[in-house]
């Protein structure tokens, strides 16, 4: 392999230590030198191995069982493949130290095949090093707290949310593992004991992702891309144990983990209770532990907006039956007789219309400029106090630093590295891929991005093509089913508001845009999860392509590409109804087109209603969905999964289910599929009740009953359905930080142009200032009459919703009104970016008794470099010397 030539700026070294990859050939992308891990090289690792071996981790793989004369020449060819690679993977298995057991079952036309990994006492103790493993070097009090249980607890109040949880995971000062300082750490002297189950199958997925069984340039190593090729069904660490214990053995009850997170925890019963996170991170591990925290955090910030939400409605609610123009339009009978909206469409009347314009009147009304301001200045709150409870989660649970010191390069990337380069911060040659080039192909990868965001641009433009030709067949329909819709919608919507107006001669007609708008939005999101499927194997191959150098960056990638897609394809419609529909209509004898079809109008009640609709069929329709797949998907493919091995069992002779082997068990378990989709359902859910919710006062409420309910929704997936993940590290919630800054200054913007241009606020304003503070005939200044051609080819006037002369041209309310509404743009957010920026300069990002312990950290790491060379150079020794007596959590000399 190249070297790549870094500048030599600093070469000093602090303490003359034998770095892991110089003692043992430390390689990136193979186990080769693994097997060296064997030998009785290093005296502290070779005593004390178990007798009974710990299963590790198990691979399954199944296979057809035909007599050899029903195989062709074709269909031999791939499974005498996948075998001579399996059969070699196992090998270098075992050549790397691991104890490789198999267990068959077998019927006579197939077999499941189990092969039990487990890792000897040395191999832990040589990948723990290898690895840069933090183990527990001493026990210290637990400082969790939580604020809203310190504050409770302070006023005297009883929190029904607290509830004592056993087994409480200790809190420990931890260093990086070496060897030679076995002794140092905490329960060194129990091997059975001393690697937690989560750090072994660390270790034994390490193995598993670097063995080779073919030629690794041409990508033929790691368990991953065997799982793909299909050579093994399956690869899992095995649970702790079932989730539930036998009802005569009660005296067991928490003595399992897993136990223990299903009675606390993934119960539905447990709803009303914090969740226990440090249990959580223990068994399976910081990254899904972050996840958790961050769902518990969202949700509980959701409580107070869901509920000024709910009053803002409510108000609505009432306002709608005091509102003067409501009632002028409701009591119009035939004064105004409104222009048609398509080429042969009729005349039709304003009245009929009521119920769209009380509807509207729910959602648009004074109340709704305070709640926008609400939100935004929430949302930057929200992200200031999770800043604060990330970092000091992170320092609780040891992964402060670990972007930055312990990460280490992904085998798919350290086995196809063109070159090494030196590490600045290790000291360790790692492998290395030009920037440069790594540059040429992130370019390349965002062509083909932006070529999938103009494919949702199209889908939106036949979306809108849609709306508008349906609108015109659905008023040109004479059909009966269309009319007893109507009539069923008019009737739900007069009876819950008010009553109905005097009839009017064309029903349909009034409600042809409703009807094109339902639907259009039901063929989106179909739209929407269509494409979501295509793009995310698209984004999966581009960042493979990439050549990113760590899990985090390479995930950082991924999300980055699928979210600027996703974004698109969700918030495309929404968009489009907020700022652009009704925009660009023209006026009677002049009206645009697009393709040949005249744009769409904003209905009756406002482009504001519509957007609600549209937001409340998106983002609950997808919540009722994802939901619904989440619960039933999980279930049926476990049943079929149960049946299928069952069967094979049965034929094979064991009827017994109750006394299966825990492989067996944790394989008609589902594998898990990560964390990414959760991740990006909330956070698309972020966007929708922060971006639009000047629209939809009632947006936080939805998402915080369908968060109550995701919770104990995920947490009973990942320990009663998911067989168990390997427990990954990570410092925060990565790249998904930035993107909620970034939804949340995207979200000032739009609600400041949704109040401005899409809202009645400001023309109700500006009549209330110029002309009649009781708002009467508002209705009409808001209704232009049809220039005289038009009025003179039709023989008879109509009016149309626009601020135009009796010529079609701008009046002179129009422009007064665009100055107004830019202006309020402007300084509605200059005030929110202000109030921001100062709540972000009053809220530290990092705790203040965080941060003293940080500072103590590493002032003991600086202590202890100074004494380890003061001892270096009072016995002029080359080898390594105990750190301070105190250790830290710093970073490590």
């Amino acid at each position: 392999m190249l070297r790549w030539q870094a500048r030599e700026e600093d070469s000093a070294v602090l303490i003359d230590v034998p770095f892991p990859g110089a003692e043992k050939g430390g390689s990136y992308g193979s186990t080769a030198h693994a097997s060296e891990a064997g030998e009785p090289q290093e005296a502290p690792c070779t005593a004390g191995s178990p007798a009974k071996p710990v299963i590790d981790f198990v691979l399954v793989w199944e296979e057809e069982l035909r007599l050899g004369g029903q195989w062709d020449s074709s269909t031999r060819d791939k499974p005498d493949t996948h075998r001579a690679w399996r059969e070699t993977f196992l090998e270098n298995l075992r050549a790397a130290g691991l104890r490789v057991d198999q267990h068959n079952v077998q019927d006579k036309a197939s077999a499941v095949h189990y092969v039990l990994l487990s890792a000897p006492w040395p191999v832990l103790c040589y990948y723990a090093e290898d690895l840069r493993l933090k183990l527990p070097l001493q026990e210290l009090p637990n400082q969790a707290s939580n604020w809203s249980a310190n504050l409770l607890a302070w006023l005297g109040i009883p929190n029904i949310l607290l509830e004592d949880v056993p087994d409480m995971p200790p809190e420990y000062n931890s260093c990086q593992f070496k060897v030679s300082k076995l002794p140092r750490f905490l329960g060194s002297d129990n091997h059975d004991t001393f690697f937690s189950s989560t750090k072994r199958h660390q270790i034994l997925f390490e193995i598993l992702a670097k063995t080779p069984y073919g030629h690794e340039k041409k990508g033929l190593f790691g368990i991953d891309q065997l799982l793909a090729e299909g050579v093994f069904s399956a690869a899992f660490p095995l649970h702790d144990g079932p989730f539930t214990m036998a009802q005569e053995n009660p005296q067991a009850l928490g003595l399992n983990q897993r136990h223990t997170l299903f009675q606390y925890w993934a119960r539905w019963g447990k709803w009303n209770k914090y969740q226990p996170l440090d249990h959580v991170r223990r068994y399976f591990g910081e990254k899904v532990a972050l996840y958790f925290t961050w769902l518990g955090f969202y949700t509980g910030w959701l409580l107070p907006a869901a509920v000024v939400g709910t009053v803002v409605f409510l108000v609505g609610c009432f306002m709608v039956f005091s509102d003067t123009p409501t009632q002028e339009l409701c009591h119009s009978t035939d004064s105004f007789e409104m222009c048609p909206l398509c080429p042969d469409c009729p005349f039709w009347l304003l009245s009929s219309t009521c119920a769209q314009a009380q509807a509207g009147r729910l959602f648009d009304h004074d109340g709704t400029v305070f709640f926008s301001l609400f939100m935004a200045l929430w949302s930057v709150l929200l992200l200031e106090y999770w800043k604060r409870k990330s970092i000091t989660l992170a320092h609780h649970w040891d992964c402060f630093d670990y972007e930055d010191i312990e990460e280490r390069p992904r085998p798919q990337f350290a086995a196809t590295a063109p070159m090494t380069t030196l590490n600045p911060i290790t000291g360790e040659d790692e492998p290395y891929f030009p920037e440069r080039r790594r540059l040429h192909r992130v370019l390349a990868g965002s062509v083909v991005v932006m070529m999938m965001v103009a494919v949702v641009v199209m889908c939106l433009v036949s979306i809108i093509l849609y709306r508008a030709s349906m609108a015109i067949l659905v008023s040109k329909s004479d059909n009966t089913l269309l009319t007893a819709w109507v009539s069923l919608h008019h009737l739900l919507l007069w009876g819950v508001l008010t009553t109905p107006p005097a009839p009017c001669p064309d029903p349909i007609f009034p409600q042809a845009s409703r009807i094109a708008s339902f639907t259009g939005s039901v063929v989106n999101l179909i739209f929407i999860l269509i494409l979501s499927k295509i793009y995310m194997a698209l984004a999966q191959v581009l960042t493979r392509w990439e050549m990113h150098r760590t899990q985090t960056s390479f995930e950082d990638a991924f999300i980055l590409k699928v979210f600027i897609f996703q974004s698109v394809n969700f918030y495309s419609s929404p968009v489009y109804i907020a700022f652009f529909k009704g925009r660009f209509v023209g006026y009677p004898g002049n009206h645009h087109t697009l393709f040949g079809v005249r744009n769409e109008e904003c209905a009756a009640g406002g482009c504001l209603i519509e957007l609600a609709q549209e937001l409340l069929v998106i983002m609950v329709g997808k919540q009722i969905i994802n939901n619904v797949q989440e619960v039933l998907a999980p279930k049926l493919k476990s049943w079929w999964q149960k049946l299928r091995l069952g069967s094979r069992r049965r034929k094979a002779g064991d009827a017994s289910r109750a006394g299966l082997a825990p492989w067996e068990a944790d394989y008609e378990l589902l594998p898990c599929e990560g964390l990414f989709h959760e991740y990006l359902e909330m956070v698309l859910q972020y966007g929708f009740i922060t971006i639009f919710v000047a629209a939809c006062p009632l947006a936080p409420l939805f998402a915080l009953l369908n968060n109550w309910v995701e919770i104990r929704l995920d947490a009973r997936k990942f320990v009663c359905e998911y067989r168990r993940p390997v427990a990954e590290r990570a410092q925060d919630i990565g790249i998904w930080s930035h993107i909620l800054a970034a939804i949340t200054h995207l979200a000032v913007i739009s609600n400041a142009f949704l109040l401005a241009f899409s809202s009645d606020f400001l023309p109700r304003a500006y009549f209330r200032w110029t002309r009649a503070r009781d708002l009467r005939g508002f209705l009409n200044f808001t209704l232009a009459r049809a220039p005289h051609a038009f009025a003179a080819t039709h023989n008879r006037t109509c009016r149309y919703r626009a601020f135009r002369d009796d010529d079609g041209h701008y009046s002179q309310t129009y422009w007064n009104l665009l100055a107004i509404r830019l202006a309020f743009v402007i300084v509605f957010e200059h005030v929110v970016f202000s109030i921001g920026r100062a709540l972000d300069l009053l809220v530290p990002d990092i705790p203040e008794s965080v941060e003293i312990k940080v500072k103590r950290e590493y002032y003991l790491a600086k202590q202890a470099l100074a004494d380890n060379e003061a001892l270096l150079g009072a016995s002029g020794a080359k080898t390594d010397q105990p750190l301070s007596s105190e250790p830290s959590r710093g970073p490590q000399a």
